[in-house]
């Protein structure tokens, strides 16, 4: 019988969260480790990390978010519509693929502000299996998300620069 997947949170209001998921995932590809990442909330095909998937077949990464920026205090029924069908994607791709490691980017904010049922990323969670690794990143994660993780690092920042984002380091 296989064991439930370890589940390694990332949560905090420091920057960071996504940035360690993508480290991991470097590591994993020079295992060569199949990883997919799901990014919530976010649909930038601009990043490093989207063109970075585009080049390497060991890394998938399927966006279900907007260009631009959801409404975090009334998120849009579109914004809802994605976020579902990314879960429901989410769900469908570890059982045809199996991956090594599995983000869930934004996935922790996409719960808070109701664009997902904490209880259904629970549920999935709970089908995922070893030798799969999930990494669930995202501010603000609900209790009940940090308390079914097996590891949870809370991100703070201590001192923050106002200077603009910068290609290749923010995105």
């Amino acid at each position: 019988m296989s064991k439930k997947a370890l589940i390694y949170l990332w949560t905090g209001h420091g920057y960071g969260k996504s940035t360690s998921a993508f480290g991991t995932a470097l590591r994993a590809i020079g295992q060569g480790k199949r990883v997919i990442c799901i990014e919530f909330m976010k649909g930038r095909t601009y990043t490093g990390e989207y063109k970075f998937s585009k080049k390497h077949k060991n890394f998938e990464m399927y966006l279900f978010g907007r260009p631009g920026w959801v409404n975090l205090k009334k998120p849009s029924k579109a914004d809802k519509k994605r976020a579902k069908h990314g879960l429901e994607f989410a769900r469908n791709i570890y059982k045809k693929k199996k991956p090594f490691l599995l983000i869930l980017d934004e996935i922790n904010l996409a719960c808070k502000i109701g664009l997902l049922k904490t209880k259904d990323v629970i549920d999935f969670l709970d089908e995922i299996t070893t030798p799969t690794r999930v990494y669930i990143t995202g501010r603000e994660a609900p209790a009940s998300l940090k308390k079914r993780a097996d590891y949870v690092n809370i991100i703070i920042n201590t001192k923050k620069k106002k200077v603009p984002a910068s290609k290749g380091i923010e995105y």
